[in-house]
């Protein structure tokens, strides 16, 4: 069975078992977690597919870290005029291990 959530602004498939990086969410490392914003149900013969959302549908997790992505540069530059700029960004996001899908 798996399951697309949406979270954070963006679409993600999700199954029972796996470990999937969200945008930042708020809790603590060891805490439960709801994710009720199911689009689509699947597994097998059945496929549900919501309008927006699935009715009654959620995935249910627990947050296994907190943390940052790696450091990324952003270099902007134009030639022969003396401009440059350097900027650093570090996405923060959320590690959440599935245990099971609701539908």
């Amino acid at each position: 069975m798996y399951a697309v959530v949406k979270t954070g602004g963006k679409q993600i498939r999700v199954e029972p078992g796996a470990r999937v990086r969200v945008e930042q969410l708020p809790g603590d490392v060891g805490s439960s977690i709801e994710l009720d914003q199911v689009l689509l149900v699947g597994g097998g013969d059945a496929l549900q597919i919501g309008t927006p959302m699935v009715e009654g549908a959620r995935v249910s997790g627990t947050i296994t870290a907190q943390g940052r992505h790696p450091k990324i540069r952003v270099f902007k530059m134009k030639r022969r005029k003396g401009y440059r700029r350097l900027q650093g960004h570090r996405q923060a996001y959320t590690e959440i291990q599935v245990d099971s899908i609701d539908a």
